[in-house]
């Protein structure tokens, strides 16, 4: 096997001029930032070339109720204990692994239980649209 498909190689990427470089991100090698559903791990918000970020996030205990005003988030299950739920204005709704959960903006959601998520926000995550109600 040569060097380029060896899954840990550098990959060298080159665009056109006016245009960006497709790009290869290990997600779980981004810093973890604390949110309202757990750890994060936030990609893409620096391309042009995309509306949206990207985040691989880790729920170890339920997260607090919150909303956003401007985004739209799709929750993808990626892995989750049995008694997982996903609660969205107040109801709760049973997650099981590769579910996908499209959450519009205004409503109120958090999930509850362990799992982990490859949550879309469009457009780019702003931490300043994150709102509680309390």
């Amino acid at each position: 096997m040569n060097d380029s498909n060896r899954p840990d190689a550098e990959v060298q990427t080159s665009a056109p001029a006016g245009r960006q470089s497709p790009e290869l991100i290990d997600l779980t090698a981004l810093p973890g930032v604390p949110c309202p559903c757990g750890i994060a791990r936030r990609a893409l918000a620096d391309r042009d070339d995309f509306p949206g970020t990207l985040h691989l996030t880790s729920i170890s205990s339920d997260a607090k109720t919150h909303y956003h005003r401007q985004h739209s988030e799709v929750y993808v299950v990626l892995s989750c204990d049995e008694d997982a739920q996903i609660e969205l204005d107040g109801q709760r709704h049973a997650l099981r692994p590769k579910m996908t959960v499209v959450i519009p903006p205004n409503v109120r959601h958090r999930a509850i239980g362990n799992m982990e998520v490859l949550i879309i926000s469009l457009p780019n995550f702003d931490p300043d649209d994150e709102h509680f109600d309390t």
